[in-house]
């Protein structure tokens, strides 16, 4: 695999992004996460082409250019508390403070976090707004992720037409074993990707799909620390790699 940084590091997986955000969204204000993004995801795609991402373009978080198309990439937080919902806050006040703040702090390692184009396509609202608005998926990366494969499966998903509108994009990585390979989500699938491992039980799409109690919150939060913890690994180890 190519890897196309001229400056390589080994990537802290312990660092919050909070740190250097100046009290804003780390998506938006971090300058490491951007360039944690840059230094992880400029690699080869499965077709060999190089994906390499561009931060001096004025105005765009990171770029990249392929054949005839642009893509404008931003980054997203894949995993969420909840803590500030108000529709959740039923279930939030009855647990302790330390216990939520768990999740939230670990979200913001770069483990839970990834990068989606952020053009507007046909005037459909970006990929990360939709999936964080959609009342199927309500900003569930694992309900994103079974999207993202039920669209290379030629499926239907709540999220299908915002994915057809970047299918460009989507094509970039062949198929869900791409995707999933070039953005280290291995630990949210099985191994022969088939199949997301979801937060919560997973009975198909349904209206509000947050948890409905303390037990399922916990359950939802301590699978997410799961996966956030081991994708740090797998993040450390490749960014090792990269040495």
């Amino acid at each position: 695999m190519e890897i196309g940084n001229d400056v390589k590091e080994i990537i802290d997986i312990t660092y919050d992004f909070r740190r250097d955000s100046n009290g804003g969204d780390p998506d938006q204000h971090s300058a490491t996460l951007r360039r944690y993004h840059k230094l992880l995801w400029t690699k080869s795609l499965p077709n060999g082409a190089l994906f390499k991402l561009d931060d001096k373009v004025n105005g765009v978080y990171l770029y990249f250019k392929y054949d005839l198309y642009e893509y404008f990439l931003s980054s997203d937080a894949i995993t969420h508390s909840y803590s500030k919902w108000k529709r959740m806050q039923h279930i939030i006040e009855k647990i302790p403070k330390i216990e939520v703040d768990k999740i939230f702090d670990m979200g913001c390692t770069i483990g839970a976090y990834i990068i989606f184009p952020c053009n507007k396509i046909d005037n459909f609202k970006t990929i990360n707004q939709e999936r964080g608005v959609n009342k199927y998926i309500n900003d569930r990366f694992d309900l994103t992720l079974e999207c993202i494969r039920l669209y290379y499966d030629g499926c239907e998903s709540p999220l299908q037409k915002i994915f057809d509108a970047n299918r460009n994009y989507f094509s970039l990585f062949k198929n869900f074993k791409g995707f999933c390979d070039f953005f280290l989500l291995q630990d949210l699938v099985t191994d022969d990707f088939t199949k997301v491992k979801f937060f919560l039980p997973f009975n198909g799409f349904v209206f509000n799909p947050l948890p409905s109690s303390v037990d399922e919150y916990l359950e939802y939060r301590d699978k997410t620390i799961e996966f956030i913890k081991n994708r740090n690994n797998r993040i450390q180890n490749f960014s090792r790699g990269m040495q």
